[in-house]
């Protein structure tokens, strides 16, 4: 994936959250533009369990590995993770 298209997805105004699916199947989601840092061949997602504005941790990602990336308010099938067709 190329870094300016993750980056419009977290600089887009209003922020949408959005899903990225790796090749493997994991994914990652990001619900706020902090949550997710992007370098030029990789990106940072920061995870934190609690309430305060500091990370617990962080995963460093290769660009080259992301397969998909959607938006979450996009209906998506439970099992493979895709959207779904219309009608179904």
């Amino acid at each position: 994936m190329n870094p300016t298209t993750l980056q419009g997805y977290v600089r887009a105004q209003p922020f949408r959250p959005f899903r990225v699916t790796m090749n493997s199947g994991k994914f990652y989601d990001i619900r706020h533009p902090e949550m997710v840092h992007v370098g030029k061949d990789f990106f940072n997602y920061y995870t934190s369990s609690g309430s305060d504005q500091f990370p617990d941790s962080w995963e460093t990602v290769s660009l080259l590995l992301v397969e998909n990336v959607q938006h979450l308010d996009q209906v998506v099938n439970a099992a493979t993770g895709l959207p779904k067709p219309k009608g179904e």
